[in-house]
């Protein structure tokens, strides 16, 4: 899961882009990088590190131009290295600069198709190495010097005919300007938006509408699945489909965890699906508890507060801050293994015992991933002295990994795969466990777009959209994002840095 964003002004782009990327840092936070343009030439700085270690004053300085990218990034099958940090940049043909957020789902026959009838070179691992080639051949394929808005949105429609998967993607072109598009099934975000200056309009791409508001910028509104938008030189802007069949099925889990509460995506409220998500979490503790024992609903920092707040607010119960959290850590799910997991859940969260001596508790998490921090933190409040200790996720189990751009590990290291309700409440060591049932769960979304007609719910169902998943293509997938793997790709970035300090 990354975070991208592209602008076009008519001053200096580099700290507007900086800005935007501290926005969307939560959607991504192993690399950074921008990618600037002035008279036909590139600047980029990109380093691995939060946004606000990557760019120094010296580096800002060095990124001139009205036009550029940016990009922070988690890793998903691709290594933590410094190399596959975005944007990434070809020279030919003109020379193209391309930041991405999803997974191709079919990388490996690109990858060869790239090498033995494109003649291309790919340098890295990444899929969105991939991408930027296709993109390039298809506009190399054109073979004019002087490129039209027609040549570039042919491009972008031989790029959607090539790939499949979920991503969205802003792109510089040297000497012609920014494009994005998005994949045909819409399943990753991206908006964009104008504001007006002194010196005309300006534009502006972005992974969640927030990026937008927080730098002034009015949305205009989402980019379609399989649309593309191009803004010139000049600052004129340009839209079309490029997709023969597009049809939306924006991913699920944005809604769940990824997405600011504060962001508008698909038309949807992040912050009002998550309330809803809390109306239809409380009715099925009703349903299944009836008389509950309930004293108090506690969150677990962040992500589940919008929908925890109404849960007690339906079981008129009292609703409290019982973790504090340290915000220097990272997301738990997401590092590299076990080891490193569990001793990150401690040092990110803390217990206050006044909310939780004596009293019969229910924990409200947005999700359920491997469990291992949902077990460290029922045991957390245990040790703070809770009676009892319920919980309740505000998704369904997720029991699948998602092959769109969420690095969820391989289905054998999730706790709700081949497992029931019961089973996972054992594990996990809660006196009962609740979970949001799917159908609900889409309606709490759907509720605030009914045009939207389906979803990305393959985490939950295993159904992926995109038609071409199978039994092998999984099981590449968990050999690629086991923990082992992981442990190993680490410990090389780790030995490189180690290196690198050493010199």
């Amino acid at each position: 899961m990354c975070g991208i964003v592209g602008l076009t002004g008519h001053s200096p782009v580099n700290q507007a882009i900086y800005e935007a990327l501290t926005v969307v840092q939560h959607r991504g936070q192993d690399a950074a990088g921008i990618m600037t343009c002035e008279d036909d030439r590139f600047f980029l700085r990109k380093s691995n590190g939060l946004v606000r270690d990557v760019f120094q004053q010296e580096h800002m300085l060095r990124l001139r131009g009205n036009m550029g990218i940016g990009h922070c990034r988690y890793p998903t099958a691709g290594s933590s290295s410094s190399s596959e940090a975005q944007p990434l940049y070809t020279n030919s043909p003109y020379g193209i600069a391309l930041a991405h957020n999803g997974n191709l789902t079919n990388a490996s026959e690109l990858r060869d198709l790239l090498y033995r009838e494109d003649l291309r070179h790919l340098n890295t691992e990444s899929d969105s190495e991939i991408l930027l080639n296709v993109f390039a051949h298809e506009l190399q394929r054109i073979g004019k010097l002087k490129l039209s808005v027609e040549d570039v949105f042919q491009a972008v429609s031989a790029v959607h005919h090539r790939c499949r998967g979920g991503y969205a993607s802003v792109a510089l072109i040297n000497g012609y300007g920014l494009v994005a598009f998005r994949d045909p099934w819409g399943i990753r975000p991206l908006v964009f938006g104008s504001r007006e200056t002194e010196h005309g309009k300006e534009y502006m791409v972005a992974s969640e509408s927030v990026a937008l508001d927080v730098l002034g910028f009015k949305m205009i509104r989402d980019v379609a699945p399989g649309e593309g938008i191009i803004i010139d030189q000049s600052g004129e802007l340009h839209t079309r489909q490029c997709a023969e069949s597009p049809s939306a099925n924006p991913c699920l889990f944005e809604f769940v965890y990824f997405a600011r509460p504060d962001s508008i995506i698909d038309d949807v409220s992040v912050y009002k699906a998550r309330l809803r998500m809390g109306d239809t979490l409380a009715e099925k503790v009703v349903r299944e508890w009836g008389e509950h024992d309930i004293d108090v609903v506690v969150p677990i920092p962040d992500t589940s507060r919008t929908a925890a707040l109404q849960v007690a607010f339906q079981l008129g119960v009292k609703y409290r801050e019982g973790f504090m959290k340290n915000r220097y850590i990272g997301r738990t799910f997401i590092m590299p293994g076990q080891k490193q997991r569990k001793k990150s859940v401690r040092q990110k969260l803390n217990a206050i015992d006044l909310e939780f001596r004596g009293k019969n508790v229910l924990l409200i998490d947005d999700s359920i991933v491997r469990g291992t921090t949902s077990r460290q933190i029922i045991q957390m409040a245990r040790d703070a002295g809770a009676r009892k200790v319920y919980f309740a996720s505000a998704a369904p189990p997720v029991r699948y990994p998602n092959v769109y751009g969420i690095d969820m590990p391989a289905a054998e290291e999730l706790i709700a795969h081949q497992r029931d309700t019961q089973a996972i409440c054992e594990l996990i060591g809660a006196d009962k466990l609740v979970y949001q049932d799917l159908p609900d769960l889409i309606e709490a979304v759907h509720q605030g777009n009914s045009r939207i007609k389906g979803f990305d719910t393959s985490v939950f169902d295993g159904q992926y959209v995109t038609g071409d998943v199978d039994d092998a293509y999984l099981a590449q997938l968990a050999q690629e994002r086991s923990d082992a793997a992981k442990q190993g790709k680490y410990a090389e970035y780790r030995g490189i840095i180690d290196l690198h300090n050493a010199s």
